[in-house]
């Protein structure tokens, strides 16, 4: 039986005032179904009750009181969600049609817009789209960190980030921003490179694919003695091997590898040890299929409300050769590969985190967490399981206790969409209707209350 849940901070919760406004003393959320992102069933009828940033009473309507004053949003018809959480994303890049073509594009003569601009968009999209916390994994480290502390402080509208700036990795990338990249040659020069990166101010360690064993270990050592995570970009099973080893947090991309499924033994290990796993499984081995399948998703008129007319211009000019875009060389290996290598970490119940490695070619920032979603329901995991994954699985990669549930004392970050996403396989989440974080509410009847940036 679902009881209320109320906590004594009706007293204690002060609404915070920002430059993108003030949340309401009250704001009540009524009538929808609730899936709280805890392991109980979704709650008909559902009343939520948020105080300036905090969420202070959870139940049904018929025994949670509406305060005097409150606004009230009726939910009926919807279901209230935890706000989404993005374990992977790109804030740098936007689903240009060519990765090292969009860099090209942005410092053409006359461009207006620099990278921390594209960031602000990229967070803008994200967040109407109901992701309202995300962990930016590569990426210039001072345009990073700076729009991260804007966020906090209210100047600018966006997911609570976390973020790694450049990776640590044995390459650099041809195409790209210098800055996103810390090229090594050595374990030493790996640690190093850590406490540079900690002392800047990120916020986790993003270790690439191709480092050597030693190099790992130096990697780990040195961000755990500053108390942060490392986030690996893995593929190849030996890669795999040495980031358990080292001691690595989180296995990004694991299980988009695009070849046979993982030793047996080294997926048990993993998932025995409750390290999260981040598939990104829908970045290229769906994606592909399913523009092939349904190329007007190009012209989607939602993403297209969300780009400034400029860069809509440029994309729409970078998707007229996009079949044979240096992203997707591989992808009838990876088409091939897709199902059992997801399948495989599903079975193995290893704790599975979402994220997207959104803003790659066609990844958008409106829909590619939902796609990845998608994939994992589609793979065998339910509905509840995956929103589950998204919310409160990613909070705790995150290392952010307040967020990823609806319940009482929690960050007030609260999405709806219409309808019963459990009965429609997720679909319902293309069109969220209201975007709450932090008591502010940023979408609501489906328009955002805010512009976007320009």
């Amino acid at each position: 039986m679902v009881q209320v849940r109320t906590l004594a901070l009706m007293a204690l919760a002060l609404a915070s005032t920002s430059a993108l406004g003030q949340p309401a003393k009250t704001t009540v959320l009524t009538g929808g179904m609730l899936i709280s992102g805890l392991s109980v069933p979704p709650l008909h009828n559902a009343r939520v009750v948020i105080q300036g940033e905090r969420v202070v009473a959870v139940g049904p309507a018929s025994e949670v009181a509406i305060p005097a004053g409150a606004e009230v949003i009726d939910t009926s018809g919807q279901t209230m969600l935890p706000g989404l959480i993005d374990a992977h994303a790109h804030l740098f890049m936007v689903g240009f049609g060519d990765e090292a073509g969009w860099f090209k594009w942005l410092k053409a003569d006359g461009r207006k817009y620099s990278i921390e601009k594209v960031m602000e968009l990229s967070a803008y999209q994200l967040l109407m789209s109901g992701v309202t916390s995300a962990i930016d994994l590569g990426g210039n480290p001072v345009e990073s960190i700076s729009l991260r502390n804007r966020i906090n402080k209210g100047e600018v509208a966006g997911p609570r980030l976390q973020v790694s700036g450049p990776l640590v990795t044995r390459r650099a990338f041809g195409g790209f921003p210098a800055e996103a990249s810390a090229v090594i040659t050595t374990p030493k020069e790996g640690a190093e490179t850590v406490d540079r990166l900690f002392k800047m101010g990120v916020d986790v360690i993003k270790a690439h694919a191709g480092l050597t064993r030693e190099d790992y270990f130096a990697i780990v050592k040195a961000a755990h003695a500053n108390r942060i995570k490392v986030h690996a970009h893995l593929y190849a099973e030996a890669d795999v091997r040495n980031a358990y080893d080292a001691g690595v947090d989180v296995f990004q991309h694991m299980g988009s590898a695009g070849g046979p499924t993982y030793d047996p033994e080294l997926v048990r290990t993993i998932a025995e040890s409750n390290r999260p796993v981040v598939l990104t499984a829908a970045h290229r081995s769906w994606i592909y299929p399913d523009t092939v399948a349904f190329p007007a998703r190009l012209q989607d008129p939602v993403l297209k409300s969300l780009f400034p007319a400029d860069i809509w211009a440029a994309m729409q000019e970078s998707f007229k050769e996009w079949p044979a875009e240096g992203h997707f060389a591989g992808i009838n290996r990876q088409v091939k590969f897709r199902s059992p290598q997801v399948r495989q970490l599903i079975e193995s119940n290893a704790l599975m985190g979402v994220g997207t490695d959104s803003g790659t070619p066609m990844n958008f920032n409106t829909d590619g967490l939902v796609r990845e979603m998608k994939v994992l329901v589609d793979e065998g995991l339910s509905p509840l399981e995956v929103i589950a994954d998204t919310t409160r699985v990613n909070a705790r990669i995150m290392g952010q206790s307040d967020v990823g549930t609806i319940e009482p004392g929690k960050r007030a970050d609260i999405i709806t969409v219409p309808g019963d996403p459990v009965y429609h396989n997720l679909n319902n989440l293309f069109t969220v209707q209201t975007v709450i974080k932090n008591g502010v509410t940023y979408k609501k009847d489906g328009v955002p209350t805010i512009k976007m940036p320009e």
